[in-house]
């Protein structure tokens, strides 16, 4: 994925506060209000709770389903996660990816001091088209628009909805790119489950999501976190060419055609991997294909921004290969796979050409 950028809390500029929220029908402070946890009167609906709602409203309008709110620091389970991503560091499972270490991953907070919640947003990326019989194969989230501006904007247009309902809020908006332990704080909000295959799956929507993140310090009402519906199935993990999926939940970033096709900077692939691409040159949707949860009849993007770039579905290995350094840059241009270098792309099509395709 991208590099980290570091989006700073947001505050409006200009008029003060309670000028510029005049007339605006804002009735809601951090100051003169009690928590959620508060009981209101009988018969009233607390503030809280019907801000909740209708941040959730906004959220569905600006085109995230779902959407979850998580209370800081997060149930019982966020120690066993944060647990679980030291020992998957210790056993080297990062390879170089060294920003996985950064400890702010596991102090939300130091990303926004004061941050009582987690506004937790995914935007599906399921569309129903196919690869060219022989295409090589790019993985699906990086066949549209750099997902991580697409999330970034609209969540910034939730943060500065917020702060007109309540003018001295603080927020800040997250994408993957920042170090934060997103999947985990989804799941603490309800939007889905940590897999097998360490994506995030919903039962409406299954893996195919884009998640973003808005931490706030308002105080509001969580939802219930999900609980894993994987059961007994094990396809991603016998799906796998490489073995990655080490054992449930625990993915090997040194043996995943992803990382390898995405992160790696050697300037060639380990033949380990190259044996088993069949023709992945930009990550890799295996473990995504296999999942019974993505069902043929899920819902389907609406988002122009995520549909698929034609030049993705039909890449011809011996013509992209042939593409120059300007070729590169007027296609990858607003792609979030642009991390990926042109001799990167040059040496992981090489590869794929190389070893278990007969023709492209």
């Amino acid at each position: 994925m991208s590099t980290t950028k570091v989006i700073p809390i947001q505050r409006r500029r200009g008029l003060n506060r309670s000028e510029e929220l005049k007339g605006t029908g804002a009735d809601l402070s951090l100051d003169s209000l009690p928590t959620h946890e508060d009981t209101p009167e009988l018969g009233q609906v607390s503030p809280w709770r019907e801000l909740a709602a209708d941040l959730k409203a906004q959220a569905g309008a600006l085109g995230f389903d779902p959407v979850g709110v998580a209370a800081i620091p997060g149930s019982a389970r966020l120690p066993l996660r944060h647990a679980a991503l030291e020992r998957w560091l210790e056993a080297g499972h990062h390879a170089s990816m060294g920003w996985m270490a950064d400890p702010r991953r596991r102090a939300i907070t130091s990303l926004l001091p004061g941050a009582r919640s987690v506004v937790a947003v995914a935007l599906s990326y399921h569309v129903p088209d196919k690869p060219a019989r022989n295409s090589l194969r790019v993985a699906r989230y990086g066949w549209g628009r750099d997902y991580h501006r697409v999330i970034d904007q609209r969540l910034r247009r939730l943060g500065r909805w917020l702060e007109e309902r309540v003018p001295d809020c603080r927020w800040r908006a997250c994408v993957d790119s920042a170090p934060l332990m997103d999947k985990a704080w989804a799941e603490e909000a309800g939007v889905g489950w940590i897999g097998k295959n360490g994506n995030l799956i919903n039962r409406r929507r299954g893996s195919w999501l884009l998640l973003g993140h808005l931490l706030t310090n308002v105080d509001l009402p969580a939802d219930e976190p999900s609980a894993s519906l994987c059961g007994s199935c094990g396809r991603c993990m016998d799906a796998c060419p490489t073995g990655a999926i080490q054992e449930p939940f625990v993915v090997d970033s040194r043996r995943c055609i992803a990382y390898h096709t995405i992160e790696n900077r050697e300037a060639t692939l380990p033949p380990s991997i190259t044996a088993h691409l069949r023709g992945w040159v930009a990550g890799c949707d295996i473990c995504q294909d296999v999942c019974p949860w993505n069902r043929p009849d899920l819902p389907i993007t609406t988002e122009a921004d995520l549909r698929p770039r034609a030049w993705w579905l039909n890449l011809e290995g011996p013509e992209a290969l042939a593409w120059s350094e300007g070729e590169w840059d007027e296609r990858l241009r607003a792609s979030a796979l642009r991390r990926i270098q042109p001799w990167m792309w040059r040496r992981n099509i090489q590869a794929a050409l190389g070893v278990g395709r007969t023709s492209l």
